[in-house]
């Protein structure tokens, strides 16, 4: 994983419409701790030397301009979670539109079990950029490899840039169609806990992260 693809996969999630107003942010872990996007930059403008690495406490190792005001929920994951090593935030607008509603994404769908889990939960509400926010994203994605975060996004993890970026993607895809559902009128017939486990088995067959 380089700086090059971290700024890579936060222009393209931006050109989607999934960071509007240079929020949401991405990381990868380094040796040193973890190498995040800057607070206040417009993606467009990013190149590599706009990137800051933080140690573990957040503290800055390299880079000239202030990490992500999110850094402690990177910080916090990665500390939980040695399976992580990139992390993708964003503000997609259907799964954003279920956390102001707080509600999980259930198992309406076979791919719900790319996240790890039989749902996509959604964390407890916390002001943005505190720790109250980070512990609340520890706590919700705790078995999952993503979350919703309460009035706010989507977090997703990953065994590498691709495979968090991928993901956060697909929570988004899940979120439309589950509003769509909703919003149709149409009740969502949810997959069992045993068919649940059959898929993540499928899935493991298939190289698929589950």
């Amino acid at each position: 994983m380089t700086a090059e693809a971290l700024i890579a996969t936060a222009q393209a999630l931006d050109g989607l419409g999934y960071m509007p107003s240079k929020s949401g942010n991405v990381s990868i872990r380094t040796e040193r701790g973890f190498l995040i996007t800057p607070s206040g930059l417009p993606y467009a403008q990013l190149t590599p030397k706009e990137l800051v690495e933080c140690g573990p406490d957040g503290g800055v190792l390299a880079g000239q301009r202030r990490p992500s005001s999110e850094w402690r929920l990177h910080a916090d994951i990665y500390a939980a979670r040695p399976d992580a090593q990139a992390l993708v935030h964003t503000h997609s607008p259907h799964a954003t539109a279920l956390s102001c509603a707080r509600r999980p994404i259930p198992p309406f769908h076979y791919m719900i079990a790319m996240a790890g889990g039989d749902d996509i939960p959604c964390s407890d509400y916390a002001t943005f950029g505190t720790p109250e926010l980070a512990q609340a994203a520890v706590r919700a994605i705790e078995g999952r490899r993503a979350c919703l975060l309460a009035n706010h996004g989507v977090v997703a993890i990953g065994s590498g840039l691709a495979a968090a970026d991928a993901l956060a993607r697909e929570v988004e895809n899940l979120a439309r169609e589950y509003l769509l559902l909703l919003a149709s009128g149409l009740s969502p017939v949810l997959l069992t806990p045993d068919e649940m486990v059959a898929v993540k088995a499928q899935f493991r067959g298939y190289g698929r992260p589950a």
